[in-house]
């Protein structure tokens, strides 16, 4: 019979862990030329070297980047006509939020996508001002929701008639022209009209699907079915600043800014990372934080 030492594999995975976590790449270079020590393995998951999945990555990146922090970075340049390169420095607080700057400073360098971010800034002010046009019906048609759902809708008419679903909390007993065969004694609300593009066809179960979203978020929240999310998407997609276009200082800074009040920066509506984790410039040998301006006179920008 084999025995195994269960206690013993145990003890020594955890001594490995702890070795590694100690000894990662950064956390050497950062030890060898004297830097603040960091949690680096949220920065290495956020990394573009990492093989982290986008679900870890863009978990990592929010533990290291806050919304504001876009309105503060640097544009340091372009990147083989499609990507923005950034600089991100953070100096140290102490225990009540005063900057200390003999604590020492991250100083940090990521890669943006100019495509993604632009087509996900695009795409969420699709999603926030766009009114679906619709078309009325011959005649209204009975939704035969339960009575939570029916609260549901009533409490955000606006936002379904944003979607191109009009209803009507109109009683059957009214004498209102519709269908008798589909008619319920107890169905209180009526479609009236409903929504109409030129590519997507919308029916009933798009209408029950906002109906779902809507119940878990506050009153008057935007919400979108997945089919007008996919229509929303390609629209953006087309709109947005593409890979192999040469951009000039201001355009690149406003696309970073954009990203600040995203409400998801990380990933672009097909799924497609906006940014990662480049390099952390206080590991490098000869580390100086003094920020040499980038003349972007020699680029032909005024």
């Amino acid at each position: 019979m084999l025995q195994v030492d269960l206690d013993g594999l145990r003890a020594r995975y955890e001594d490995y862990g702890a070795r590694s976590h100690s000894t990662s790449p950064l956390a050497r270079l950062r030890s060898q030329n004297g830097a603040t020590p960091r949690n680096d393995t949220v920065v290495e998951r956020a990394n573009l070297v990492s093989a982290a999945s986008d679900e870890v990555a863009s978990a990592a990146l929010s533990r290291i980047i806050s919304k504001g922090d876009f309105m503060r970075m640097d544009v340091v340049g372009q990147f083989n006509l499609g990507f923005i390169i950034v600089r991100k420095r953070t100096p140290k607080v102490d225990v009540v939020g005063k900057e200390e700057p003999e604590l020492g400073l991250e100083d940090d360098l990521f890669v943006v996508d100019q495509h993604a971010a632009d087509e996900k800034w695009n795409f969420e002010s699709l999603q926030e001002t766009t009114v679906i046009d619709s078309q009325r019906l011959f005649r209204p048609q009975p939704l035969n929701l339960t009575a939570a759902d029916e609260l549901v809708a009533l409490e955000n008419i606006d936002v379904l008639k944003r979607n191109g679903f009009e209803v009507s909390p109109v009683e059957v007993s009214a004498g209102i022209d519709c269908d008798e065969e589909e008619s319920s004694p107890s169905a209180r609300l009526h479609l009236i009209a409903q929504p109409v593009s030129k590519d997507t066809v919308f029916d009933m179960k798009d209408l029950e699907e906002l109906v779902h979203l809507m119940q878990d978020r506050p009153k008057g929240t935007m919400v979108r079915c997945s089919k007008a999310r996919a229509m929303f998407a390609m629209r953006a997609c087309r709109r947005s600043v593409m890979i192999g276009r040469p951009l000039d200082k201001s355009r690149m800074t406003a696309i970073i800014r954009h990203m600040a009040s995203m409400d998801q920066p990380w990933n672009c509506p097909h799924g497609r990372p906006t940014m990662r984790h480049l390099s952390d410039l206080t590991s490098l040998g000869g580390y100086n934080p003094s920020f040499r301006a980038v003349d972007w006179r020699e680029f032909g920008a005024e």
